[in-house]
C-alpha cells in the first residue's frame, strides 16, 4: 500500500511539473499569466482546461485546442506593451528532460479580447528558437529557458502597428517525439495591447489549426539519436 501511494504522488509530480506561464511582465508591470483551469479575474493569460499542466498531442494540431491549448477561453485583460520593447514570460516552472523548441506567435484582434473567436485568428510567427548545438539529446532554447529561471524573453517589434493583439507562446517537448503522436505541444495564449506609432501589421496569417501536422518533421523528431539540425515546425518568421 506504501508503495502504491508513492508511486501515485511520483506520477502525480511528473505529470504537475509540466508547467505554465504564471506571470506576465511588460513595460516594468507584472501581470496574471493564464493559469490552467479558471483564470483569475485579472489574468490577461487565457484560461484552459489542462488543469494536470498536460499537453496538446499532434493528432489534435487540426483542431481549436491546439491554437491556445485544451478547451481554451480568452481573458478579457492585456499587458500593455509598448513597441521596441520586450515581454518577459514566467513559467513556474518547467522539466530538464523535455527538451525542444520555443516559439511565438501572434495575431491581430478586432473588437474585444473578450470576444474573440480563437478559430478565426490569423497567425504569423513572431520568432522561434531551437536546437542550440549537440544532439543526443542536445542543447535546446528550452534549456535556455531552464537557465533563465524559467523565464523567456519576448521581443515586441519597434514598427508594429499599435493595437490588441494575441500572442501565443509554446513550448514543443520532444522527449517522446520520435513515435508518431509522441511530441508534446504546450501552447498559452496572452493578450497585449501595443502602443506606440508604428505601421507594421501581420500580414498573411493563417488559422493555427493549419500549421502542424502530426507527421511534421519538426513534430516527429528523434531526440536520442546523432543529428546536426532541427527544423522548427511552422511558417517561416515574419518580417515586420
Amino acid at each position: 500500500m506504501f508503495a502504491k501511494t508513492l508511486s501515485v504522488v511520483a506520477l502525480a509530480t511528473a505529470v504537475s511539473a509540466h508547467g505554465h506561464v504564471q506571470t506576465v511582465i511588460a513595460d516594468g508591470v507584472e501581470y496574471t499569466g493564464g493559469l490552467p483551469h479558471a483564470a483569475p479575474a485579472d489574468a490577461v493569460g487565457w484560461a484552459a482546461g489542462n488543469q494536470d499542466n498536460g499537453f496538446v498531442e499532434p493528432n489534435a494540431a487540426d483542431t481549436p485546442d491546439v491554437i491556445c491549448h485544451k478547451s481554451a477561453t480568452p481573458a478579457s485583460n492585456a499587458a500593455i506593451v509598448s513597441a521596441g520593447s520586450s515581454l518577459t514570460l514566467q513559467w513556474d516552472t518547467w522539466p530538464v528532460s523535455h527538451h525542444g523548441p520555443v516559439i511565438d506567435y501572434i495575431a491581430p484582434v478586432s473588437g474585444d479580447f473578450s470576444s474573440i473567436d480563437k478559430t478565426s485568428l490569423q497567425f504569423v510567427k513572431l520568432a522561434e528558437a531551437g536546437l542550440n548545438s549537440g544532439n543526443n539529446p542536445g542543447d535546446w532554447a528550452s534549456d535556455d529557458l531552464i537557465a533563465n529561471g524559467n523565464a523567456w524573453t519576448v521581443d515586441i517589434p519597434a514598427n508594429l502597428a499599435p493595437g490588441n493583439y494575441v500572442l501565443r507562446h509554446e513550448i514543443i517537448a520532444l522527449h517522446s517525439a520520435a513515435q508518431v503522436n509522441g511530441a508534446q505541444l504546450y501552447p498559452q495564449c496572452i493578450n497585449i495591447e501595443v502602443t506606440g506609432s508604428g505601421s507594421a501589421t501581420p500580414g498573411g496569417g493563417a488559422p493555427f489549426t493549419t500549421f502542424y501536422t502530426p507527421e511534421d518533421p519538426g513534430i516527429q523528431f528523434s531526440l536520442y539519436q546523432d543529428f546536426s539540425s532541427y527544423p522548427i515546425p511552422g511558417p517561416a518568421v515574419w518580417s515586420p
